[in-house]
């Protein structure tokens, strides 16, 4: 009897900063916006740990073209709802040039907890990030496939960075968002694990030690969600451009249904210690797809163009099934202009030799920020 496949439904959650039009500076929510919004969107929509962040999360959707639907909807709503304060959200990991010493965070029970708990790591979060939700019903089932997802985690990163600079400066990074929130603990690659129930186990004895409540304080790159029956991939920058977004969703979606086919033929994919997983990992932090990744199988750093489009092959008869093939092909053109990254230091670059100044043309980076954001609305 052939086995019953997962659901493989898709959700999207996203953070953005706030910023003001004038200033383009950082700004904290106000509370008429944050009820605007709620207003809108129900609980699809929250605040985040820092006063100058939002949070939305789409419905569980079968194909990334409902996702679209229900994104650009949240897109549209936060934009419209902030623009009413003189505000414009922008969804880039980390803000050009805010410093964090000067934000605050949101004053609820959890956040305060959360303060209290992890001291002054905590207080550096002034970053974002995008999570996607696969879902795949059966618990043992979810564990491999995040076993054998972790090698592909790397190249969704490197598509994804958006936050080369921080507190003013170039980092010289493409993600500097990682460097941020790896100070945290349980965050990095997931560890390889046998089953859900040695999950279970191990999420068991911090909880009874008192050291965290449940298994939402495991921050993992790749986790099983501690809400929903789904993988939960974390490992991507925020986009700001939503086009972007659900070509990273398509990717997440096709690479969680060519795993399970795998396993269907008695197969899977060759799953390699994390500790060199996580020099791709870096790579993909530092460079993007500039590059380009180690194949550990040739033994070969390969240009990222390469690996992308293996991976395209690899996922053609998956994205076909979901009808997102143009959504996965996409990545071409993320690969070909270029990631975030990039698109902003060219902003700041073109501002300098316009005339601007350092701080201007850091100005001119989150303007084009607010463009992006609004392009694909």
């Amino acid at each position: 009897m052939a086995l019953t496949p997962p659901p493989f439904t898709i959700g999207v959650e996203e953070e953005y900063l706030l910023v003001d039009r004038d200033s383009l500076d950082l700004a904290d929510a106000p509370e008429g916006l944050m009820e605007a919004c709620r207003l809108a969107l129900e609980d699809q929509v929250s605040p985040e740990f820092l006063n100058c962040q939002i949070e939305i999360g789409t419905r569980p959707c079968q194909t990334v073209a409902e996702v679209r639907e229900d994104l650009r909807r949240l897109r549209a709503t936060v934009a419209d709802c902030a623009a009413g304060y003189n505000l414009a959200p922008i969804a880039a990991s980390c803000h050009p040039f805010s410093d964090w010493r000067r934000q605050t965070h949101t004053d609820k029970e959890r956040y305060n907890i959360l303060s209290d708990d992890l001291a002054g790591v905590v207080r550096r979060m002034l970053i974002c990030g995008m999570h996607v939700h696969v879902g795949i019903d059966q618990p043992d089932r979810r564990i491999d496939v995040i076993n054998q997802m972790a090698y592909f985690l790397p190249h969704l990163l490197a598509l994804s960075c958006s936050s080369p600079f921080w507190q003013g400066q170039d980092t010289g990074l493409s993600c500097y968002r990682l460097t941020v929130f790896d100070n945290l603990p349980r965050t990095g690659l997931p560890p390889r694990m046998e089953s859900f129930g040695e999950f279970e186990r191990s999420v068991q004895i911090l909880v009874d030690l008192g050291v965290i409540e449940d298994s939402s304080k495991i921050w993992w790159d790749l986790r099983p969600s501690h809400q929903f029956p789904t993988i939960e991939s974390r490992i991507c920058d925020v986009q700001p451009r939503m086009e972007h977004a659900l070509t990273l969703a398509a990717l997440k979606q096709a690479i969680a249904r060519y795993l399970w086919r795998l396993a269907v033929r008695n197969q899977r994919w060759r799953i390699y210690d994390r500790f060199l997983v996580s020099e791709n990992r870096w790579r993909a932090q530092r460079y993007g797809v500039r590059e380009g990744l180690i194949d550990f199988g040739l033994g070969e750093i390969v240009p990222f163009g390469d690996l992308l489009e293996e991976l395209i092959a690899l996922l053609e008869e998956d994205a076909r099934f979901f009808q997102s093939l143009a959504d996965l092909e996409g990545a071409r053109e993320m690969w070909r202009s270029g990631t975030s990254a990039g698109r902003q230091r060219r902003a700041y670059i073109e501002a300098l030799e316009a005339g601007d100044d350092h701080e201007n043309a850091l100005r001119a980076v989150v303007r084009h920020l607010i463009e992006e954001f609004h392009a694909d609305l």
